[in-house]
């Protein structure tokens, strides 16, 4: 950590897809590298008796709050938030499908006790289906809403910064609705870290990725680090961000590539000693 700035890191997990027990060493020596002080998780394992946040706060010393659960066959997945810091969660709520009803997407957010302050962050995962625009629409708009709530007085108050995997590059609708340039909530909008700071297309859905070589995607930039806005200037702004979690780690000798999503690292200003 720094005392200029926030790291804050984003990661899709794969669930318990591909080899999940040998990734869960190599997920936990990516994070540990990157040094975040607050991680956005998706695709959290959980089963009835156990819990990969409890996996992880272990070896990395950390604290997390997550979703509720669904489990279907004594398996879940869900968001969470993990800290340096305590945290406790402040909301949750399943997302609408395109019918408006309650799905199985969802976001949760945590207050974070920084040296700064109660700091606001959230974790979500929106539709993953290539042709589902119009369903993250809405539930881009959700999130909007929310996330005013949950940022606090936006002329005082510290952002909120949100983590997640919208399975939607930066030029489609409901990214563009949560970055300003189409209508969306009044009141707030998103900053897009790597669209200030990133350097490349950051592309974190990559065909180079072994788990993907498959997929009928093209390479995309479908994970994001988002800042609410308005905002204190010039707390929350992005200085900078990259991508984690491409390279293997060797693990008892056999390379694993960590997850099926590259990660996010970025670092946000924090407010000047003194400052109101």
């Amino acid at each position: 950590m720094s005392d200029r700035s926030l790291r804050v890191m984003t990661w899709n997990l794969w669930w318990r897809f591909g080899p999940w027990e040998q990734r869960l060493p190599a997920i936990i020596e990516t994070i540990r590298n990157a040094a975040p002080d607050v991680v956005c998780l998706q695709e959290a394992w959980a089963t009835e008796e156990a819990d990969q946040l409890d996996l992880l706060g272990d070896a990395l010393d950390m604290s997390a709050i997550r979703d509720d659960p669904m489990f279907h066959g004594g398996l879940a997945f869900g968001n969470a938030v993990m800290s340096r810091w305590p945290l406790e969660r402040i909301g949750f709520e399943r997302l609408p499908t395109r019918q408006g009803e309650s799905g199985h997407r969802s976001v949760v957010g945590a207050s974070v006790d920084t040296p700064w302050g109660e700091w606001p962050l959230a974790s979500t995962h929106l539709d993953h289906r290539f042709d589902a625009s119009a369903t993250r629409s809405l539930q881009v708009r959700r999130l909007m809403e929310l996330a005013a709530q949950w940022r606090g007085n936006c002329e005082r108050d510290l952002p909120l910064i949100l983590g997640g995997d919208l399975n939607a590059v930066p030029d489609s609708d409901e990214v563009r609705m949560a970055t300003g340039r189409r209508p969306g909530v009044e009141g707030i909008v998103f900053s897009d870290s790597w669209e200030q700071v990133g350097q490349g297309p950051g592309h974190t859905w990559r065909r180079g990725n072994p788990y993907v070589a498959d997929s009928a995607w093209p390479d995309r930039r479908i994970d994001y680090l988002l800042v609410s806005w308005p905002r204190p200037k010039p707390v929350g702004n992005p200085v900078r961000v990259e991508r984690a979690g491409i390279a293997p780690v060797d693990v008892d000798g056999v390379p694993v590539v960590p997850s099926d999503h590259a990660a996010l690292v970025g670092d946000f200003v924090v407010p000047r000693p003194g400052s109101a």
